[in-house]
């Protein structure tokens, strides 16, 4: 049976013995009515069934009291002279000092293969829980995470009252233990170090109401070690992830200022010279060459400035600080914007729009639309040839809208077509064609924010980039625009 778990170590023992003699007293008890009609060797036999169980159940030292008592029972009852300890006949006493013998040799035996039982179950609990324990926490990508189940498993494996798991600059020396528990509580009754491979990680406090067993002591110490492996593979997981990021900041900064500076100077270059001949002494221009210096210095002023809104619009998308400003507006009106924005620097291109006067108003943000309409003219325009036109079309399909900006330019393979929204990603060589490489990144954003979709598509002849955006908007009634 199982004793009370409150009652100390001492106690139980002495509540085993006492259960060892009480089953040699009801054998007696069971035996004693029928003792003269059995023989000697009868009784013996059965009294080594009390001797057998109570070592068997609760040890070596009760198996030899109960022994010892069977020993003075089968004397007292049941050898003559009743009622007394005496022995008269040489037969009995081989025969009592026989089962006394073999009694406590047998409980000796057995109560040893309950311990070595009972040393293997225990090794058997602490390897599975040891395991429980690793599989857990190799789950776990979180130290906060890894403190929980940590403590949890403590708890549970020690039947603990309290346990603290301290990780990092939180825990206090280990020699600092006994004297840093909090006020009015006594100090922890183990406290087990979590020692990294370089450094301490913290350390493991258990408060019990008796003190831990050797054995338990080694089980503590080597949850303590898996806990530091654990909060050492988090560490170092999140430094390799911290060096990746670095890495990939420094990779697309070394190509934003190799981008950002190529397509600065080209038009900064032909600013500068449009100036320099408008201030000329030198020269003498007419007024159609002094437009045309003019109308230069707006276009490549535009293109600058396009150029920093791109870098402005993917700055707030990477920080998630881009808001939208929406409201009811035609899509013709957004796109017919961006084409005559675009149409000075697209001159060697046609653009057409085919969007029906019919469609419902789209719920957008108009500036940050117009300038995914720009980009992804001014894509076009790079990556077609000379002389070719540009279309944008859109339709009406069930809860969305249907957007396509195509081109006559050449197919694009698969795996391009996968990174073709990814910044910096160039489907031809960067010095073959002027640009940040941010463009389509940006139209990207700006359309995800908008709930929508977006990917690149090959026509049958030419390429397009479609996207569509929600019509049906939960609690917003479509208006006219006001005019």
């Amino acid at each position: 049976m199982k004793v009370d778990p409150f009652f100390s170590e001492r106690q139980q023992r002495a509540i085993h013995v006492l259960f060892a003699i009480v089953a040699a007293l009801l054998v007696t008890a069971l035996l004693y009515p029928m003792r003269a009609y059995l023989e000697l060797a009868i009784i013996v036999l059965v009294y080594f069934l009390p001797v057998g169980l109570s070592a068997a159940r609760w040890g070596m030292i009760p198996g030899i009291v109960s022994a010892i008592a069977s020993f003075l029972l089968i004397n007292y009852f049941f050898i003559p002279p009743y009622a007394r300890f005496a022995v008269h006949q040489l037969q009995d006493l081989v025969v009592l000092l026989g089962f006394l013998v073999l009694s406590v040799s047998v409980s000796r035996l057995v109560g040893r293969m309950r311990e070595g039982l009972a040393v293997a179950q225990a090794r058997e609990n602490e390897t599975a829980r040891l395991y429980e324990l690793s599989v857990s926490l190799s789950r776990l990508a979180g130290e906060a995470e890894i403190v929980s189940s940590l403590e949890r498993f403590t708890v549970e494996t020690f039947l603990a009252g309290r346990v603290e798991v301290l990780p990092h600059n939180d825990a206090a020396p280990t020699s600092q233990a006994a004297t840093d528990s909090r006020a009015g509580e006594p100090p922890p009754v183990l406290v087990a170090s979590m020692q990294g491979s370089q450094r301490l990680l913290g350390e493991i406090r258990i408060w019990r109401g008796k003190p831990l067993s050797s054995a338990e002591e080694r089980l503590l110490r080597a949850f303590a070690t898996q806990g530091a492996q654990g909060l050492e593979r988090v560490q170092l997981a999140s430094a390799q992830a911290r060096a990746k990021v670095l890495e990939e900041s420094d990779r697309m900064k070394t190509s934003l200022l190799s981008s950002v500076s190529h397509e600065l100077r080209t038009p900064l270059a032909t600013i500068k010279a449009a100036v320099s001949s408008l201030n000329s002494n030198e020269v003498t221009l007419d007024s159609a060459a002094r437009a045309d210096l003019l109308q230069a210095i707006e276009e490549e002023t535009d293109r600058l400035n396009q150029l920093v809104g791109n870098l402005l619009s993917m700055s707030r998308i990477e920080a998630g600080a881009l808001k939208l400003q929406q409201r009811w507006n035609e899509l013709a009106e957004i796109a017919a914007s961006a084409v005559r924005k675009a149409r000075a620097a697209s001159h060697s291109h046609s653009i057409s729009m085919d969007i029906p006067e019919e469609l419902p108003l789209v719920w957008v943000d108009d500036v940050l639309m117009e300038q995914v309409f720009v980009n992804l003219i001014d894509n076009s325009r790079k990556y077609s040839p000379e002389g070719t036109s540009i279309l944008i079309k859109a339709r009406k399909r069930p809860e969305r809208m249907w957007v396509q900006v195509s081109n006559a330019g050449p197919a694009v393979s698969e795996a391009d077509l996968e990174q073709i929204f990814e910044k910096f990603h160039r489907v031809t060589a960067a010095d073959q064609i002027t640009g940040t490489g941010l463009g389509l990144s940006i139209c990207k954003g700006i359309v995800l924010a908008h709930q929508g979709q977006i990917w690149a598509e090959n026509l049958e002849r030419g390429f397009a980039i479609e996207f569509t955006l929600p019509t049906d908007i939960e609690g917003k009634i479509p208006r006219i625009p006001d005019e």
